[in-house]
């Protein structure tokens, strides 16, 4: 019963970093439709609340993946230095993922917040360009997904 339910959560977490990563891809799409005008690094273009409404819910589902992983991962991670030190490989294994992926999480959702939040306004905005935030916060929900997976069964299934 357990194998059934640690293989649900995996896929629930796979599908939802993939939706994730697909709707930050969608979302670069439909912010590179709208016309806009490069120079160098300074760019004009109008705002797509296409590009505003994908990203906002690649964001979102990144972040509910993350925690459905983080709640459900049940991480037992040694504080001591000596705990660490003789802790078995899964168990490391799920720290060393834990922390890429509060880290592949940390940059993902910002990157998908800025790229979403350039879109948010109602006119037409002039500044630095936004190079590609929406497709590196996707890519990077992908990279998050595999890391949950690793995480996951690395941490429920050690045995000291």
């Amino acid at each position: 019963m357990a194998r059934v339910a640690g293989i649900f959560v995996c896929l629930l977490i796979v599908i939802m970093d993939v939706a994730a990563g697909i709707l930050g891809l969608e979302a670069e799409i439909a912010q590179n439709k709208v016309k806009h005008l490069n120079l160098w690094i300074f760019e004009c273009r109008k705002t797509s609340h296409d590009a505003y409404m994908l990203g906002l819910s690649a964001a979102v589902l990144l972040g509910l993946s993350h925690v459905i992983a983080n709640l459900l991962g049940r991480c037992n991670c040694g504080c001591s230095r000596q705990e660490s030190q003789k802790a078995s490989f899964n168990r490391q294994l799920s720290v060393a993922c834990l922390i890429l992926t509060w880290l592949v999480v940390a940059v993902g959702l910002s990157m998908l917040v800025i790229g979403f939040m350039s879109n948010n306004r109602t006119h037409s905005s002039c500044g630095f360009s936004h190079h590609h935030f929406l497709s590196i916060g996707g890519i990077l929900c992908f990279v998050h997904g595999l890391l949950c997976v690793i995480y996951y069964i690395s941490a429920t299934s050690f045995v000291d």
